[in-house]
């Protein structure tokens, strides 16, 4: 990476405190982005991604308990470098929060105010974050709206969001996320509701500002084939741990963690049809019954007992840029 990081997360943890104790999430979490750089972040449901995602403009719920070495540090314009998790107040957060960082979450419904149109959403968002008129304000949300392909961009613009259809209101979503033109887009899933169509031009549309404004973005999904066309890194993560890292071609091609082989595996092969399915084995466990050591011993066919059931892996190194947590990477295997 040759820019200086965008944004930079340390030894990020995040724990919700419950009434059966404090539950880990999120664990000693590493990854930083540049501008003009997209970094894919994948893993099943309940891996911890959206958590991630919430902990860079302090969106996780009152109950959220950050260990006090976890580092957030985002660097603006013209600015020196902010801890993000040092701000206490919610006014101090407006430079981060649809300012420096949008997020493009994963429910578009409830993302908008049903009793206020689209349109006065987005203006207000623009306004607040700007000193524009209420003129231009409107001009640049009906352009976002049409260029996510939302025809009749006018007309929408003054329409509610129980009028848009499920993918029209993602798309609305991601027009309202783009238009501040965020140094940081986090886009949470934000094509699984979209059909394939649209999903291609969303895509094309966030590359396209990549390139225009240099934007980084931090793209979560659970889909690998989506990363492929998408990220310049993946960072795979599973219960709250980053367990490899790495440039994504290089990543597919030459998965060293076994949990990112089971990913891949488990995808549909257009040149084989007939070649079956391998689903991941097991299930991922509840945060309230994290296991010790390597959090994915329990489902690795690889691991090691003594080893992995108790001492946690450090980082090793694959290839130059690319990083496997894991005791027993010999045994990785190419994946076509």
């Amino acid at each position: 990476m040759t820019a200086a990081p965008l944004i930079t997360v340390r030894d990020m943890t995040v724990r919700f405190r419950t009434d059966e104790g404090l539950i880990t999430a999120v664990e000693n979490v590493d990854f930083e982005i540049a501008p003009g750089e997209v970094l894919g972040l994948v893993g099943e449901s309940g891996s911890g991604k959206s958590v991630t995602a919430k902990a860079l403009m302090q969106l996780n719920a009152k109950n959220t308990v950050y260990d006090p070495e976890s580092h957030i540090m985002l660097q603006v314009p013209d600015q020196p470098p902010l801890d993000v998790l040092s701000l206490k107040r919610e006014r101090d957060m407006i430079l981060v929060r649809g300012g420096a960082i949008s997020m493009i979450f994963q429910e578009p419904m409830a993302s908008f105010a049903p009793a206020i149109t689209i349109g006065d959403q987005m203006v207000e968002q623009l306004r607040l974050h700007s000193d524009m008129s209420r003129k231009r304000a409107r001009e640049i949300s009906i352009e976002m709206l049409d260029r996510v392909g939302i025809s009749d961009a006018a007309k929408r613009f003054a329409q509610y969001a129980f009028e848009f259809s499920g993918g029209m209101r993602q798309r609305a979503m991601i027009a309202m996320a783009l238009s501040t033109k965020p140094k940081l887009l986090i886009a949470d899933e934000p094509t699984t509701a979209l059909d394939v169509t649209i999903q291609a031009q969303v895509i094309d549309l966030m590359k396209d500002l990549v390139a225009e404004f240099g934007m980084g973005i931090l793209f979560i999904t659970h889909d690998l084939g989506v990363i492929a066309q998408t990220a310049d890194r993946v960072a795979v993560m599973y219960l709250g741990r980053i367990v490899e890292t790495g440039p994504v071609r290089e990543v597919i091609k030459n998965p060293a963690h076994p949990y990112t082989q089971g990913l891949l595996h488990a995808l549909p092969r257009l040149d084989d049809l007939d070649a079956p399915l391998v689903p991941v084995a097991g299930d991922i466990p509840s945060p309230l019954e994290r296991p010790p050591g390597c959090v994915f011993h329990t489902r690795c066919d690889r691991a090691i007992a003594g080893m992995c059931d108790t001492r946690t892996p450090e980082a090793t190194t694959v290839v130059e840029g690319h990083e496997a947590r894991c005791f027993d990477l010999t045994k990785g295997q190419e994946v076509a």
